[in-house]
């Protein structure tokens, strides 16, 4: 027999003077392999039409679906219903800006933490769209690419105890995107260049190591390692 869903959602839209933030229950019934994305999917169109939450991809790719599913952060798109007991508790991540129930301004964090680290590749000299890039080793191309898998979610922020209390630390998120660039041979920075944003309080030392970001990371990013790695690097100037 298919379970019974109780579903208690944080809802709340700031930008409706009206507006008072408050959890609401709802009921649904299980089907096989439903996702939390299909759950709330179906809410909307059955239950509560005026429910916001972000999707885009349903396959775990752009990061948009994440919320706090039952206190862990987690992609409601890769989160299979039949994991969870009957009782799931949903609330929007922390820390980023709320737009309304479930659905908060990622984008908004990590464009800021991108532009404060130039987390692009700074060339010794202006590329040419029309030249082949340098031949790069095999492993060393795998290991860039593994560290470009981070779809930005906001799941590693969203768990770590640095960011809740520091508005201004990078999170996980943008030390990862450091230690990949520091990969790339085609960045011409020096670890003084990466210091200078990476290496105080609000940068990899202001890491307490409990290391949540990794536990939540829902793409098993090496996360841990990536920080030790930084941490190390920045010790050495």
């Amino acid at each position: 027999m298919n379970r019974t869903l109780k579903f208690n959602i944080f809802r709340h839209n700031p930008r409706d003077p009206n507006s008072t933030p408050r959890m609401e229950n709802y009921t649904l019934e299980e089907s096989s392999g439903m996702t939390l994305y299909m759950a709330l999917t179906l809410l909307s169109e059955e239950q509560a039409p005026d429910l916001a939450f972000d999707f885009v991809c349903r396959a775990g790719i752009c990061g948009s679906c994440a919320m706090v599913i039952n206190g862990r952060p987690g992609l409601a798109c890769r989160t299979l219903t039949e994991k969870l007991p009957t009782k799931i508790t949903l609330m929007p991540l922390p820390t980023f800006e709320l737009i309304a129930d479930l659905s908060v301004n990622t984008g908004k964090w990590m464009r800021a933490m991108s532009e404060r680290l130039e987390t692009w590749a700074h060339l010794q000299e202006e590329t040419n769209i029309n030249k082949l890039e340098a031949p790069m080793e095999p492993g060393l191309a795998e290991q860039i690419y593994e560290l470009d898998r981070c779809v930005e979610c906001g799941c590693c922020v969203t768990a770590c105890g640095t960011a809740r209390m520091r508005e201004d630390f990078i999170g996980a998120v943008g030390i990862n995107k450091i230690a990949r660039f520091h990969l790339d041979p085609r960045d011409t920075r020096t670890n003084a260049d990466y210091y200078a944003v990476l290496g105080d309080d609000d940068g990899v030392f202001g890491c307490m190591t409990l290391l949540g970001c990794q536990d939540v990371c829902p793409k098993d990013l090496p996360l841990q390692t990536q920080i030790a790695f930084m941490r190390r690097k920045m010790a050495l100037g």
